[in-house]
Order: structure tokens, then sequence, then C-alpha cells
């Protein structure tokens, strides 16, 4: 039976880390044949927020799963720091066991600050009780 609840997931997204940008992950043995995508992409993510300062919130992300993973050998998770700017980070994070890559991400990560508001005020328009009935409409 699969456990459930954060006292099984908060120590499955600690990762073990091998040098500033590599990490490694393990998966529940008694989860089938196969690890599943979203433990994967979760850990894919942690990996990757360990690489950027704690202001910095996740603003996008797109992951591609590439080949199945084998729930009995541990995940390396290798982060590329792509680029480090003013506001916006940038990470891809590749997911590999022995068979090669089974996984990858690009992940942005954001100052959190207020943008530009981009939307016009409302006009001022007649409420939809004030509108003529359509029947009223059709035959003008």
């Amino acid at each position: 039976m699969v456990e459930e609840g954060p006292s099984f997931l908060v120590p499955l997204l600690d990762l073990g880390r091998v040098d500033e940008d590599t990490f490694t992950g393990n998966s529940p043995a008694d989860w089938g044949e196969r690890v599943f995508g979203g433990q994967v992409a979760a850990q894919a993510l942690v990996a990757a927020k360990r690489t950027v300062s704690v202001e910095r919130r996740v603003h996008s992300l797109h992951a591609y799963f590439l080949r199945p993973g084998n729930p009995t050998e541990p995940i390396v998770y290798k982060v590329d720091r792509i680029r480090d700017g003013g506001s916006f980070t940038t990470r891809r994070v590749v997911a590999s066991q022995a068979e090669g890559a089974i996984f990858s991400m690009s992940v942005s990560f954001q100052v959190e600050e207020s943008g530009l508001e981009h939307g016009l005020p409302m006009p001022s328009v007649p409420s939809p009780e004030e509108l003529p009935d359509a029947e009223i409409l059709r035959h003008k």
C-alpha cells in the first residue's frame, strides 16, 4: 500500500546533494514498475530551487517526460544555471538514471515585484438590465 500525507512526501522531496548543481532522489520501490511522473517533476523543481536565492519564486516551468524511470535506481538531477538576472533566474534540470535522461525541465524564478498595469479602466456602460431586449432589436 502506498503511504500518503506530508510525513511521506517531505522526505521524498529532501534530495541528497552531490555538488553545487547535482542532486539525487529516490523513489518508493512499492509504487510499481515505473517512477511516478509527478514525483520526478517535484524533485526536479526542488533541485532547481536549491540553486536559487530564497526570495525568488517559481514563475513558470516547462517539463518533458523522456522515458520511464526505474523506481529501484536513484535519480540524478543535474541543474544547469542558464541565467541569473536582476529579476528573473532561469534553470534547466535533467533527471537521469543508468539508461540516460528520463526527464527535462526548464524553470524560471522571479523576484516578487509590482508589475505594469496592462488593463484600461472599465468604461461607463449600461447595465444588462438597461439594454434593449434582443426580440425588440430583431424587429427593427
